[in-house]
């Protein structure tokens, strides 16, 4: 079977990837542009000056790609490795920019793989000092890396079906991104519209345009990312914390499902399994945390209920806005959180963690064990979910992504255990990374040992990728052995 296995398995052809990164290099200097014009419309000419030559490489690096013939076809682990590594160097980029603020190599490293994960970790303090365009830069990363580079790409560039099919799709349709480029324009526009939607709201309950441009843009990509050192308790209005997490919500369900509800078929929209899911989730953890509130913390109940609700949506979401500092809380408000973040939004969606759907799938399975040891041996009961028959290779996908997710978090809290973290914020932090939250007990700080930080960055990345992306890119049969003819 090895043998077998050994002969059928074909390793990344380099042209290919150099082809697709090129292209998608493009489109990075084109997003790059956004964040050019605000540091000169901001007078920061310093690290506009510094955008100018990421552009001017990104554009080289198109450039020489043009001259590669397209292929016909993608292999699976060259689509793979063309997003893990699109995810990987373009926050390697953005920390040259993001060092013109006065960051570190390393701290700017975080900051931009924290943005463009869309997780909204921050080493970065005393963010009242830091300028508009560094702010406006992160939320904006937050943003483009919600959608996609590869989406984006899809939607405005690439015109090859095959290509654009292999690139977005290569989980078999797990992924953020679409089958079509008209799927892909789709996503795009129903993206943008909740964006301009809830600039708009928020701009008009808070008057500032600034401020609701940086939270809204990191909201609907369920980033995080703030102008407050302390979150979204740097905003006295309830009304403003609750418009900003509940476009966080937004973020959280599968973009399609918007489509659906808009169109002829809205009744399957509203009974869509993993809605229901998302609130009956904001709903408990809501409930749980309102009663840790009240018992541990002597909030009033008003208080209570504000703070418990915008966490839950929050937490829940992983968009990663805070409403108070979550060092403070108890242990078993923290253990709730972890359980929620780890859960996360729907597939499909802008969210992180493992994804509602493959809990249900889990719990579907968990539920047809139980049901067959009360059933004669030679009956057959078949899981269902939504009314639809599950196959092997979606439960098969959606236990591994589980377990993997599960591993990648047990192993990072080893370490940061050997540092002598206390273990419940240990684990908090990790699983905040990890599931693309960007909620923190403290420990993320420009402080925090060099090690610790790269852990969380590839925790923040492999949340992102879904943990298999980055696998192949680190599976040495993907760059060694035999490759196919490019036609």
């Amino acid at each position: 079977m090895a043998i077998i296995s050994a002969k059928l398995s074909y390793a990344a052809r380099m042209p290919v990837l150099a082809k697709y990164l090129g292209l998608l290099a493009f489109m990075l200097a084109l997003l790059t542009l956004v964040p050019l014009v605000a540091a000169m419309l901001f007078q920061d000419f310093y690290i506009a000056l510094r955008y100018l030559v990421v552009i001017a490489v990104l554009m080289i690096l198109w450039s020489v790609s043009r001259s590669i013939v397209e292929p016909r076809h993608i292999q699976t682990n060259e689509a793979l490795t063309i997003v893990a590594l699109a995810f990987i160097l373009s926050p390697l980029l953005m920390t040259f920019p993001f060092m013109g603020s006065g960051l570190t190599f390393y701290n700017a490293l975080f900051e931009a793989v924290s943005a463009v994960t869309t997780t909204g970790l921050t080493v970065t303090s005393e963010l009242a000092g830091k300028s508009q365009t560094f702010l406006f830069s992160r939320s904006w990363m937050q943003w483009y890396g919600g959608l996609g580079i590869i989406v984006l790409s899809v939607a405005l560039l690439m015109g090859s079906q095959i290509s654009s099919r292999s690139l977005s799709v290569p989980l078999g349709g797990e992924t953020l991104a679409t089958t079509t480029r008209t799927h892909a324009r789709q996503m795009l526009f129903i993206y943008s519209s909740l964006t301009l939607a809830g600039i708009a709201m928020v701009w008009l309950i808070t008057g500032s345009g600034m401020m609701a441009v940086n939270h809204v843009l990191a909201a609907v990509s369920t980033g995080g990312f703030s102008s407050f050192d302390n979150s979204l308790a740097g905003i006295d209005s309830w009304y403003s914390r609750f418009a900003i997490v509940g476009f966080g919500l937004c973020g959280a369900l599968p973009l399609s499902l918007y489509a659906v509800t808009c169109s002829k078929n809205w009744r399957k929209g509203i009974q869509d399994t993993e809605l229901h899911a998302l609130l009956v989730a904001v709903v408990v953890l809501a409930l749980l945390l309102l009663v840790s509130f009240s018992l541990h913390s002597g909030m009033q109940f008003g208080e209570a209920a504000g703070h418990a609700l915008s966490l839950a949506i929050s937490a829940q979401s992983t968009t990663g806005f805070s409403t108070l500092d979550l060092s403070l809380i108890d242990d078993s408000a923290k253990l709730s959180m972890i359980v929620s973040m780890l859960i996360g939004g729907g597939v499909g969606s802008t969210a992180g963690g493992i994804k509602l759907l493959r809990l249900l799938i889990l719990l579907r399975l968990i539920q047809v064990v139980l049901q067959r040891t009360t059933m004669p041996s030679q009956a057959v009961l078949y899981p269902k979910l939504g009314g639809k028959i599950l196959d092997d290779i979606e439960i098969q996908r959606a236990l591994i992504l589980i377990l993997l997710f599960l591993g990648v978090v047990a192993s990072s809290w080893c370490v940061f255990l050997i540092y002598g973290y206390e273990p419940m914020n240990a684990l908090f932090e990790v699983v905040s990374a990890s599931a693309t939250v960007g909620l923190s007990t403290g420990i993320t700080s420009a402080d925090m040992p060099v090690l610790l930080k790269l852990i969380l960055c590839l925790d923040m990345l492999f949340g992102r990728l879904e943990v298999i992306a980055l696998l192949v890119v680190l599976y040495l049969p993907n760059w060694i052995g035999k490759r196919k003819e490019l036609a």
